[in-house]
């Protein structure tokens, strides 16, 4: 059971910031979590400085593309990591055994490692039929693509992991991980060839899942025999339709919002430098998110517990914690950005592209409202609010639409449309706070019945 946090006012919170957040979170898991996301954060970052030297731009634009694509396979989630955590969480507050749940997790990671397969067939049959394309280099974008997409199913055993309080595990993993990818990745500036680090860096992904499930399996919270799989998967989806469809309807929202640049920028503006520079601001943009994970994670175990127990006051005093633990990064990256963020991006780039200063500043402004967003949605994902999550992402897809139509009728250039979106986005990350407002602090604010 996690510590009481004693009443304080607003001079003891002030003078006492330390306790209170040792109180909120384990300071370990808290330190490793920082580490990790700040190792994702470096490995967007050398993933794009190392192609940018060891691939031809057209090239380097074609494994841009292959990634995001791969990443882009959370669209086959439709939030029930998420929904799982949530029945994860609740069968283990409350102290229960319960097969069916583990069950169905495991059917899901099974899923997903399937969905992670087919994608990477799909991506080397199509690559094969390219006329400049060899067998081996369509191999090769196939198991890049597998590289990125193994994120799909990392993502459900890391959410069952948190829910059973068993994170620290899981980000020791994670840390590993890291370091080996980044370690390979700047291999290939010393002479490893492209294709051993594709193989290699698969093979990682496969012994850390391994042992991330054999963990999971010996706590209970996913099932040693999968028996009746496609009747485990009809019981979830069947028990959990109408959280899915709202959920489906954030996780798709997400996925288009932050993905739909990499499909217009090429058409509109083409490949080579355009497509470049989108990406390398969207890998700062995005980034700061995998960075905003270190500040909010540790704090979900003491978010579900307050929300389980309608104790509002803990609930909001973990919300603040986190927005200010993800401020720290923020603004530090923000002053960063402003003062050195054209010697960094010609760092990172070289000669491939050039960031406008203008992009910069835009950068910094999608920074401040990724923030507020992040700390809301992650709130009202970990509480079950899917129908608001849902709401909002809808509204952003209709706004990035118009937005796009009115860019491109405008003629504005890549630097005008990454304002636009970023005008968009800063709307719904407001909308996203009311709704943490109206939503879980409300609720938490009632007495149990």
């Amino acid at each position: 059971m996690a510590p009481q946090i004693p009443t304080a006012g607003r001079a003891s919170f002030l003078r006492q910031p330390a306790r209170l957040i040792a109180n909120l979170l384990s300071p370990r898991y808290f330190l490793l979590r920082s580490f990790t996301a700040g190792a994702a954060v470096i490995a967007g970052l050398v993933q794009t400085f190392v192609f940018a030297r060891v691939l031809a731009p057209q090239l380097f634009s074609i494994y841009i593309l292959i990634g995001t694509l791969g990443i882009s396979l959370w669209l086959f989630d439709l939030g029930a990591a998420k929904i799982l955590f949530v029945r994860q969480r609740e069968r283990f507050l409350a102290q229960r055994t319960d097969t069916a749940i583990a069950t169905q997790s495991s059917a899901v990671v099974l899923l997903y490692a399937l969905i992670v397969a087919a994608g990477a067939l799909a991506c080397f049959a199509v690559m094969s039929l390219r006329a400049t394309m060899t067998p081996w280099q369509a191999t090769e974008l196939a198991l890049f693509f597998s590289f990125s997409a193994l994120n799909l199913v990392w993502f459900p055993l890391r959410n069952v992991s948190n829910a059973v309080d068993r994170f620290i595990r899981f980000e020791t993993l994670e840390a590993l991980r890291r370091i080996g990818h980044i370690g390979m990745m700047l291999a290939l500036l010393i002479g490893l060839p492209l294709p051993a680090f594709l193989v290699l860096a698969n093979l990682l992904w496969f012994v850390l899942i391994a042992t991330c499930i054999a963990g999971l399996i010996a706590e209970g919270a996913l099932a040693a025999r999968l028996r009746g799989f496609t009747s485990a998967l009809t019981s979830f989806w069947y028990d959990s339709r109408r959280e899915i469809l709202r959920s489906g309807n954030y996780a798709v929202g997400e996925l288009v919002i932050y993905n739909f640049p990499y499909l217009v920028v090429p058409l509109a503006f083409g490949l080579g430098a355009p497509t470049i520079i989108l990406d390398t601001v969207f890998k700062v943009f995005r980034g700061a998110t995998l960075i905003y994970a270190a500040g909010l994670d540790p704090l979900v175990p003491r978010q579900t517990r307050a929300f389980a127990e309608r104790d509002a006051g803990t609930l909001k005093r973990a919300t603040w914690t986190a927005a200010a633990l993800c401020a720290v990064p923020t603004f530090a990256l923000c002053a960063l950005l402003l003062t050195a963020g054209d010697r960094l991006f010609a760092l990172l780039l070289g000669k491939a592209a050039t960031v406008p200063p203008a992009a910069v500043l835009i950068l910094v402004l999608l920074l401040i409202a990724n923030l507020a967003q992040n700390v809301a949605s992650n709130l009202l994902l970990h509480t079950g609010f899917f129908r608001e999550l849902a709401r909002v992402a809808s509204l952003l897809i209709v706004g990035m639409a118009a937005m796009t139509g009115i860019a491109l009728a405008a003629g504005t250039d890549i630097v005008g449309f990454i304002g636009g979106y970023a005008m968009v986005y800063m709307a719904g990350s407001a909308l996203y706070v009311v709704y943490v407002v109206r939503g879980p602090v409300r609720f938490a604010a009632q007495p149990k019945p």
